[in-house]
């Protein structure tokens, strides 16, 4: 199986061709320290070729969602460092996906503060899961330039602090509606300064952090998650083909690890401008090893593999069910079904105690 063969990323022979995806799964205090479930919760699965972790907030800003990991101070980073080194014990690999939440947040978990996004538009249509509960998206305060830059430079810490806290590398999110993609699209950024207006000024806000990142950790330590075709979050442009193709292009130019393409998992039939092949339609755009995302199981990863273009494919849900989900699909093992009620949130349940093979 293709799944199962070694794969090179960067200077790293990774065990077998599949990763964990990052998934938000909100374990952490609510300082955004870490426990020993999840040094457990990671060590179990550090079979993976490559496990991505969940988001982590690059500062007390970034913050969406509450009881999400946080990477910005000495805490945050010490209880990381305990993951790493279990993973490594196991022969394992981890990147830290970093993680600016932009809009999708309320102010009910950022001590009083409005959220920041490109503009000052909000999300329509959709609630935000708070402390509190649901509530509707509050209009963000929109982001000056000099506070952009910032945001950067909070970006190209949080890359330190996570080689500091001994991970592999490092992925930015700019996927799913998250502040990098809004960004990137006109309905979310109607900015008149250098971030807005055109496809270069609008994906100037990624190619400055992912230029940051690498001059900061290296080559071959920093990978991105994109997702081209995915509308959620109020996420929608005129032209993504334009768009990704501009910014594909202009990370080709960067030392990457890897570009983690997310599948169209959202019906697009109101879109006719998104492509629904994400991965023939911007994999062939760059030198970089292409991450296959979204719905894959053993068969379907197999057949993406064999087609060429991904070198890697990434399962969420099945590895939150699955620690040993590369075995399983060595042996063609039975998989456990995942419970969606403990996705979020809690204890053990739904975290640590899926069953391994006997």
């Amino acid at each position: 199986m293709k799944l199962l063969n070694t794969v090179q990323l960067g200077s790293y022979t990774l065990q077998n061709s599949m990763a964990m995806a990052p998934m938000t799964r909100s374990r952490a205090n609510a300082d955004g320290v870490i426990g020993d479930l999840t040094v457990l919760y990671y060590t179990q699965r550090a079979s993976a070729g490559l496990l991505i972790s969940e988001g982590i907030n690059i500062s007390e800003q970034a913050l969406g969602s509450p009881f999400t990991p946080g990477i910005y101070n000495e805490a945050q980073i010490e209880a990381w460092k305990k993951v790493t080194q279990a993973v490594h014990a196991q022969g394992g690999k981890i990147f830290a996906q970093l993680w600016h939440t932009g809009r999708v947040g309320h102010s009910v978990d950022k001590k009083g503060e409005l959220p920041v996004a490109p503009s000052a538009i909000g999300i329509q249509g959709q609630e935000h899961f708070t402390a509190q509960g649901p509530k509707v998206y509050e209009t963000p305060r929109a982001l000056e330039t000099a506070e952009v830059k910032q945001i950067v430079q909070d970006y190209k810490q949080a890359a330190i602090n996570a080689m500091e806290a001994g991970f592999d590398g490092v992925e930015l999110h700019a996927a799913f509606g998250y502040l990098p993609n809004q960004f990137l699209v006109e309905s979310a950024n109607q900015r008149t300064d250098e971030y807005g207006g055109s496809i270069e000024n609008r994906s100037r806000f990624v190619v400055e952090v992912m230029q940051a990142m690498v001059d900061a950790i290296g080559a071959g330590k920093v990978g991105i998650k994109l997702s081209p075709s995915i509308p959620y979050n109020n996420i929608i442009d005129s032209n993504p083909t334009a768009l990704y193709t501009h910014l594909i292009t202009a990370l080709d130019a960067m030392p990457l690890a890897y570009i983690q393409l997310m599948n169209a998992l959202f019906p697009t039939d109101a879109l006719p401008q998104y492509p629904r092949d994400v991965l023939g339609t911007f994999g062939p755009l760059t030198q970089h090893l292409i991450m296959a995302n979204g719905g894959y199981s053993r068969e379907t990863g197999e057949q993406e593999l064999e087609k060429g273009i991904a070198k890697m494919v990434s399962y969420g849900v099945l590895f939150l069910a699955n620690p040993d989900l590369p075995k399983r699909f060595e042996l063609n093992a039975e998989l456990n079904a995942a419970d969606n009620a403990t996705f979020y949130g809690g204890g053990e349940k739904g975290y640590t105690d899926y069953p391994a093979l006997s």
